[in-house]
């Protein structure tokens, strides 16, 4: 653990599908880790994605997921927390198909719809270094959960596509809306995924994001079949290969989010 013992909690959304939201938390929280500090992964999608890279189970076989412990009246975080992954020094908690009944649930049994996550996760706030949540492409109540707790927000734009920006207006009027409960969040940046310094297309969007959003983060992460390899393997992209250039990117955001967090990396990992 770091010196400080807030916890930092960094949402990765965008209601875009295919942007690469959980290639980046998955990575992110295995650069972290391999900087020494305790991460733990929250998986509110119900494609679980991030549960079949990172887990050693099937989501199918998971008793306490992300489902169960947002819908259970009881404290279920002990049943849900897993910390034998397949990438060290991460934890997670899974997320699961069920999560779309949650989300219903949440509409008719919850007094305060928006901020059930933050109530179940309370307990965790100190013990891990950063938290970060992986998002459905969607802007419905699991993401507002997920913003309401926040602490930070990165927002993975597809660098690659001329479609990379669209609906941009809508998500950034739905932060604003979720500020008004949670003032403390903070936008760290958008972060251009698939991009191609060559490529027309690329420098399109990265200017208009860039305009958009006000905030790029300082890293690029590039296109790559090792990305799909790392996800088929269940490994992090370090591991297949710690030279490719979007290992070494992967690396470098990590780095800039322990700096800009005031947190600290173990140096030589």
């Amino acid at each position: 653990m770091s010196e400080l013992s807030e916890t930092r909690w960094i949402v990765v959304a965008n209601h875009k599908g295919g942007c690469g939201k959980t290639t980046t938390v998955v990575n992110l929280a295995a650069e972290l880790a391999r900087l020494g500090l305790s991460v733990l992964v929250v998986d509110l999608d119900p494609q679980a994605n991030a549960s079949m890279h990172i887990g050693k189970l099937h989501p199918s076989e998971v008793e306490v997921t992300c489902a169960e412990l947002l819908a259970s009246e009881v404290d279920r975080l002990p049943q849900a927390l897993h910390e034998d992954t397949h990438i060290e020094g991460v934890s997670l908690i899974y997320g699961s198909l069920a999560l779309g009944r949650a989300e219903d649930s949440l509409k008719e049994h919850t007094a305060r719809p928006s901020e059930e996550l933050k109530a179940k996760l309370a307990p965790l706030d100190g013990l891990y270094d950063i938290v970060l949540i992986d998002c459905p492409p969607s802007l419905k109540l699991l993401t507002s959960n997920a913003l309401s707790l926040a602490t930070h927000l990165i927002i993975p734009i597809e660098s690659g596509s001329q479609y990379g920006l669209y609906g941009v207006t809508d998500l950034l009027r739905h932060v604003d809306k979720i500020k008004r409960i949670n003032p403390k969040l903070e936008f760290m940046g958008a972060l251009l995924i698939k991009h191609d310094e060559r490529q027309t297309v690329c420098k399109l969007i990265e200017t208009a994001a860039n305009e958009q959003f006000g905030k790029l983060l300082p890293v690029k992460i590039p296109v790559s079949t090792k990305v799909n390899q790392a996800a088929m393997g269940q490994m992090s992209l370090h591991s297949i290969d710690k030279n490719a250039r979007v290992a070494k990117e992967f690396r470098k955001l990590a780095e800039y989010v322990i700096e800009s967090l005031g947190l600290t990396a173990i140096e030589g990992k």
